[in-house]
Formats: structure tokens, sequence, C-alpha cells
């Protein structure tokens, strides 16, 4: 293995990184985050629970930064309108919403009878 080129590839991985920061979704979904923690701090969440909550965090964005890499190439490979570039940017978008509800009703499910 090179190991200046696996240094190098966490520096492509960080541009990423910085790149999906730069979008709208990106950023209020990190809002959400830095809310559902401080949430989870004051309500005393157990160490499973954390453990979910962080899990479901990480995947969000991991997530929507495939959503953007799929808008990105979608984008790079047909700069007219065409329906099944729509359809592309529609599902992948659309596999963002259905694990942010999902997410959501999780997130419900451990602070709800903690809080009631």
């Amino acid at each position: 293995m090179d190991f200046r080129k696996y240094v190098r590839s966490f520096g492509y991985a960080f541009e990423g990184i910085l790149t999906a920061w730069k979008e709208q979704n990106f950023r209020s979904h990190l809002l959400s985050a830095v809310i559902v923690l401080i949430a989870g701090f004051f309500t005393g969440l157990s160490r499973v629970e954390w453990f979910i909550v962080l899990l479901l965090i990480a995947l969000m964005f991991a997530l929507e930064m495939v959503n953007t890499a799929i808008e990105r190439v979608v984008d790079l490979a047909s700069t007219e309108l065409h329906p099944l570039a729509k359809q592309a940017k529609d599902i992948a978008a659309g596999a963002v919403l259905v694990f942010a509800v999902f997410s959501a009703i999780i997130g419900l499910l451990i602070f709800i009878p903690k809080w009631f």
C-alpha cells in the first residue's frame, strides 16, 4: 500500500465534507443534529440510546452526502432536462426524506417516554 496515497485519500474525503457543508440541506441536518444532541444531554439518554441517536445522525449526514453526489453526477452527465435525470435526483432526495422521517420517529420513541 502506498502510504502517501492513503493519506491523500483522507484529504479528498475532508474536501468532500467541506463541499457538502456548503449545501443548505446538509447545514439544516447539522442544525437538527445539534438540537437533538443538546436535548439528549439534558434528557439523560442511556448509553444504548446515545448509540442509536449518534448512528442515526451519522447515517443522515452520509445519506445527504450521497444524495448530493448523485445530484452532481446527474448534472454532469446531462446538461439538459431529462426525465431520467429528474427521476434519479428525485429518488435520491426521496431516500433522504424516508430516512429523515424514520429517524424522527425513532427519536420520538426514545425521547417522549423520558419527557412524560
